[in-house]
């Protein structure tokens, strides 16, 4: 469960302030960190976004610049709503939507060269990398957004947050998931705890009806025939490799003491001739 903080922002600009956005990124992209390194304001207004819905709050630079990415903070400063709450820092975004990155240890923008297998880029080419601006991990008053998972639930519930339970549509699929998700043994019948779910067909006056998974791995006396079956083929196939083998060296052997023979022939006669 993410909570996301989300900076507040005026709906429409004004062609002189879209001007002058233009002009401070063209500006942080020349010099990189100058847009993040100078922006020390001392509260800024900070939403709570879960799953759609909107908790806003003015925090203040002491209660957010402390951490870094995967530090648990205490809520208590956030409001009472919240005492008793502890988050984990999961990222972020500047104020120009660049992403923070764990292990970064700069409280600003700095760019790097990133390929496959690295956060915060997506090669479109095998093989290719790339330099891309990303955001610290150090949490400063230059974030918009600030990405929070729930540790240790409060006293109050969260509306549209932690008052609500969404259940899972499916359930497991694996033998042993829906083994180990009942606490069954081996001996017990797998196929009578399969998680069914009702179907409603889309046409008026049908019945609903229900859908089962067909479970995967799972070891029936079929099965089993069937590995029983492809063990003696295996062995069939090694032994007709080892008759085929010696068959052929048999008579390899019986084709070189044919050869040894009449190369012994041709010596002797060619002896006899010359004697006389």
């Amino acid at each position: 469960m993410n909570i996301a903080m989300d900076g507040s922002g005026s709906g429409q600009e004004t062609p002189d302030e879209k001007q002058q956005l233009h002009a401070r990124g063209r500006a942080g992209r020349r010099k990189g960190k100058a847009l993040s390194r100078n922006d020390t304001g001392g509260s800024e207004e900070v939403s709570l976004n879960a799953m759609g819905r909107l908790y806003k709050k003015i925090i203040g630079a002491s209660v957010v610049t402390r951490y870094l990415m995967g530090a648990e903070v205490p809520a208590d400063s956030l409001g009472d709503e919240f005492k008793g709450y502890i988050f984990r820092i999961t990222g972020g975004n500047d104020k120009q939507g660049f992403p923070m990155k764990q292990g970064v240890m700069l409280p600003y923008r700095t760019r790097l060269l990133l390929s496959d297998g690295h956060s915060c880029y997506r090669p479109r080419r095998t093989g290719e990398r790339k330099r891309k601006s990303v955001r610290g991990c150090i949490v400063g008053q230059d974030l918009s957004v600030l990405a929070l998972s729930i540790v240790k639930q409060g006293e109050a519930e969260l509306p549209g947050l932690t008052d609500v339970v969404h259940p899972k549509r499916l359930g497991p699929k694996r033998a042993t998931k829906i083994r180990k998700f009942f606490g069954l043994t081996k001996d017990d019948d797998v196929r009578k705890y399969v998680i069914r779910r009702e179907v409603q067909p889309k046409g008026e006056g049908k019945k609903a009806y229900t859908k089962a998974p067909r479970i995967q791995r799972l070891v029936t006396p079929q099965r089993l025939q069937h590995k029983r079956h492809r063990l003696a083929l295996k062995r069939r196939q090694s032994e007709k490799v080892k008759d085929e083998a010696n068959e052929y060296a048999q008579i390899l052997a019986k084709r070189v003491a044919e050869k040894k023979a009449e190369k012994a022939d041709a010596r002797k006669r060619r002896a006899s001739s010359m004697r006389k």
